[in-house]
């Protein structure tokens, strides 16, 4: 008996609908977790060393600018979000959070932080950047000996 190709055609179309509407979570629920998993959108890399080295280093340009630059509110904006995402993901972990390095790294992020919130629109006083430098230098420095 011969079959014709058009009613091959549709009895698979048919067969096939509700197969890809099963499938179509299934494959976005998997995507969406993969990425997830991946680097953060702050561009953390999970790598603690790293990400102080990288998270100073984002920091200490932030605050060496000058109040009249048209990109300093960006760069606050920016720093305060990054700033966040650090200490959300190496504060809960017990093997980072006693290290001299990170602690080091809180106060001066918490020093950056506390100026951001009560003072949006004035500059670092010259005292602050001095000692956020200086922490910021001494974190990365104690991150990359490990301690």
């Amino acid at each position: 008996m011969p079959v014709s190709l058009s009613g091959l055609a549709t009895g698979l179309a048919a067969l096939l609908r509700p197969i890809a509407r099963l499938l179509t979570p299934l494959c976005l629920a998997g995507v969406l977790l993969l990425s997830s998993c991946s680097a953060s959108a702050s561009g953390l890399s999970g790598k603690y060393v790293d990400d102080t080295v990288a998270v100073a280093d984002s920091l200490l340009v932030t605050i060496g600018l000058s109040a009249d630059d048209p990109e300093r509110p960006a760069a606050e904006v920016q720093a305060r979000s990054l700033m966040n995402d650090y200490v959300a993901r190496y504060r809960p972990r017990s093997a980072v959070n006693g290290l001299s390095s990170f602690t080091t790294m809180q106060t001066a992020l918490n020093s950056l932080a506390g100026h951001y919130a009560n003072y949006p629109n004035r500059p670092l006083p010259e005292a602050l950047q001095a000692r956020l430098r200086k922490e910021f230098k001494s974190a990365e420095t104690a991150a990359a000996r490990g301690s």
